[in-house]
């Protein structure tokens, strides 16, 4: 059986590997009150235009979110909302959305 050290050590580089990071919710929701016009101040759209992100997996958020940002995914209202975005305040904004329920 493996020790506890060598198992936290295995996960923490299979986390860095992956190239992943946690966001930080509190400054996510910081930062989604633009996204609340469309996407609802709780993540909950009242409009079937606009998607809830309330509970959305982070992983998916982010990879939408940069899909914008980078032009891989287009959207005339989302495209240049996400242009100006940072790896970090969408990873941020994920982790605030994902935390919703």
């Amino acid at each position: 059986m493996k020790s506890p050290m060598i198992l936290s050590a295995a996960l923490v580089l299979t986390f860095a590997a992956t190239g992943a990071s946690a966001g930080d919710a509190a400054a996510g929701k910081a930062k989604a009150a633009v996204c609340a016009a469309c996407h609802g101040a709780d993540g909950h759209s009242s409009n079937d235009l606009w998607p809830s992100l309330a509970g959305q997996k982070e992983g998916y958020l982010k990879k939408q979110v940069k899909a914008f940002r980078d032009g891989s995914r287009t959207d005339p209202m989302m495209s240049p909302m996400a242009k100006p975005l940072s790896d970090a305040d969408i990873d941020n904004l994920a982790a605030y959305f994902a935390s919703l329920k």
